[in-house]
C-alpha cells in the first residue's frame, strides 16, 4: 500500500468529513473516450429520439470472482436472492455494512455456477476483495481498475450499451437477423462481425436497448459493425460529458457515501484501504454539511432498491436492514428546477452542467433533503436533480427550494446563512423518464 491507510487518514483529518470535504469540487469524468463527438446536447436527444451507442469500457472497475465458494462470499456480503439466479443473468449488486447502510452498488453478472463479473464503483469491489482474502473462502477475486487508476494496458471486456428508439432496428442489422429476446438483466450470447458477445437488456439511460459483452480483443471489431448498422439510424456515439448525464432520468444514484467511516467493527477494513482509494479522496462538497459523516449514508431502501432485496438469508448488515424497512423513510425524488431560477442564478445561457454536490433541498418546514446528481437534460431545457428527500416532501408536485451554493465546511455551522442562492423547485417521480419508469423493467420477476 502506498502512503497511509484510510483510518491514518481519517485520524490525522480529525474525522471523515474533514478528510472528504472538498469545497467546489469538480465532477469526475470519463477516461479515454471523448468528451464530445458531435455535441453533448446533439448526442443526449440521440437516446431518446434515434439510437446512441455509449462506450463503457473504461471508466469502471471490473472484478471477476471464481471458485467453489463464490456463491457463498457473495451471499455473504450481500442483499440478494442467490437461489434465484440464472447463469447469464444480472442482478444489481446490493451490499450493506454492519448498520444496514449501503456499500455502494454494482452489476454482478453470473457467467457459470462459480463464475460472477462485477462491474461498477470502486468501493463494492474493495468490499468483496477484502472478504474474499480474510474470509477463509476457496475463491478467486482479480479486480481490474478503472483506466484513470490502471494508467496502461487495456481492459479484459469491452462494453457497449445501444439505446434508443431504433436500437432494435441497428441491433437486428448487425445480428443479420431477430434480436434476441431476452427479459430485462437477462442476456443471451450472440454472433457480431463473427465474434461472440453476450447481449445484456440493461441501459444506464433507461431506454430500450442492449448491453454487449466481450473480449476486448475484438472491441474495434464489434464497435464499427455497430457504427456500420446505425448508419442508416443516423446512430451517434456518446462522449464522456453526455453520458455521465444520462442516470439522473433514470434513477440511478452513482456513488452513494460507503457506509465504512466510523463503525468500530470495520477498523481492521479501513485499515485495509489506501487513502488514495475511491473511499478516501473521493470528495463531497455542496450547500448541504454535516459534520457526521453519518449523514451521508443511505439504505438501500432509500435507494429504491426494495425489490432485490433478499432477508431469507444471512449476510452482513441483514438485522439491521432488515429493520430499516420500517425507519428508512427518505425516498428518490426527481427535483424539476425553475427555469426563470435557473437563468438567474446559473445564467441564461446555461450550457453543459452536472455536479454531484449534495445541496440542501427544503421547503416552509425546513430541511427536507439533499441532491445527488444534478445535470441539464438539453431536449427538455430543463436542470434535474436526482435527489432524496423525507417522505413528507416526496409527492410529486411538491414545491421546494435547492440552496445552490458551496458550504467552507468544518468551522462553519451547517445551517449558517451563507446567502447562498435559491432556486425554486417541483417534485417529480424518479425515474422521471416515462419510459423507464413504466415499461424497462414491464417483463421483470417479481424479485430480481
Amino acid at each position: 500500500m502506498y502512503g497511509r491507510n484510510l483510518q491514518e487518514a481519517i485520524d490525522a483529518a480529525g474525522s471523515p468529513i474533514n478528510l472528504l470535504w472538498v469545497p467546489d469540487a469538480k465532477a469526475w469524468t470519463v477516461p479515454v473516450v471523448p468528451p464530445e463527438y458531435r455535441g453533448w446536447a446533439q448526442e443526449q436527444v440521440a437516446w431518446r429520439e434515434t439510437v446512441a451507442l455509449f462506450d463503457l469500457s473504461y471508466h469502471m472497475f471490473n472484478s471477476f470472482i471464481v471458485g467453489p465458494d463464490a456463491v457463498k462470499l457473495l451471499s455473504e456480503v450481500s442483499a440478494n436472492n442467490y437461489e434465484k439466479f440464472a447463469i447469464g443473468q444480472a442482478k444489481q449488486f446490493i451490499p450493506v455494512a454492519y448498520d444496514g447502510n449501503i456499500i455502494t452498488d454494482g452489476i454482478l453478472l453470473r457467467n457459470d455456477t462459480n463464475s460472477f463479473t462485477l462491474a461498477g464503483p470502486p468501493a463494492s469491489h474493495t468490499w468483496v476483495g477484502y472478504h474474499a482474502r480474510t474470509g477463509g473462502y476457496d475463491v478467486e477475486v482479480t479486480t481490474e481498475p478503472d483506466a484513470s487508476v490502471r494508467k496502461e494496458g487495456d481492459p479484459s471486456l469491452f462494453r457497449f450499451q445501444i439505446q434508443g428508439p431504433a436500437a432494435m432496428e441497428v441491433m437486428e442489422r448487425a445480428l443479420g437477423g431477430p434480436a434476441p429476446e431476452v427479459k430485462f438483466f437477462h442476456s443471451a450470447f450472440v454472433d457480431i462481425d463473427g465474434k461472440r458477445v453476450r447481449a445484456l437488456r440493461h441501459g444506464m439511460a433507461g431506454q430500450a436497448g442492449f448491453e454487449l459483452i466481450g473480449d476486448y480483443a475484438d472491441y474495434d471489431a464489434v464497435k464499427d459493425a455497430l457504427v456500420a448498422a446505425g448508419t442508416p439510424n443516423d446512430l451517434q456515439l456518446v462522449g464522456g460529458m453526455a453520458y455521465f448525464t444520462n442516470g439522473v432520468e433514470s434513477g440511478w444514484i452513482p456513488t452513494p457515501t460507503p457506509a465504512i467511516y466510523t463503525d468500530p467493527k470495520l477498523r481492521d477494513y479501513r485499515e485495509s484501504i489506501s487513502e488514495f482509494s475511491f473511499e478516501g479522496k473521493r470528495p463531497l462538497s455542496g450547500s448541504y454539511f454535516s459534520e457526521n459523516i453519518e449523514d451521508y449514508y443511505l439504505s438501500p431502501w432509500e435507494l429504491g432498491y426494495g425489490r432485490s432485496i433478499h432477508l431469507d438469508h444471512e449476510f452482513i448488515g441483514r438485522d439491521a436492514l432488515a429493520a430499516a424497512r420500517e425507519t428508512a423513510t427518505r425516498k428518490r425524488v426527481t427535483i424539476e428546477f425553475n427555469r426563470e431560477d435557473v437563468a438567474r442564478v446559473l445564467g441564461a445561457d446555461l450550457g453543459y452542467f452536472n455536479t454531484y454536490a449534495r445541496l440542501r433541498i427544503e421547503d416552509s418546514h425546513g430541511l427536507q433533503g439533499m441532491t445527488y446528481w444534478t445535470t441539464r437534460i438539453s431536449p427538455l431545457d430543463r436542470v434535474l436533480a436526482l435527489s432524496i428527500v423525507d417522505a413528507s416532501a416526496a409527492t410529486p408536485g411538491t414545491e421546494v427550494e435547492v440552496v445552490y451554493g458551496s458550504h467552507p465546511g468544518a468551522g462553519t455551522a451547517s445551517d449558517a446563512d451563507l446567502g447562498f442562492e435559491r432556486i425554486r423547485g417541483i417534485v417529480q417521480p424518479s425515474p422521471y423518464d416515462q419510459y423507464a419508469r413504466t415499461q424497462y423493467r414491464a417483463n421483470t420477476p417479481a424479485q430480481v
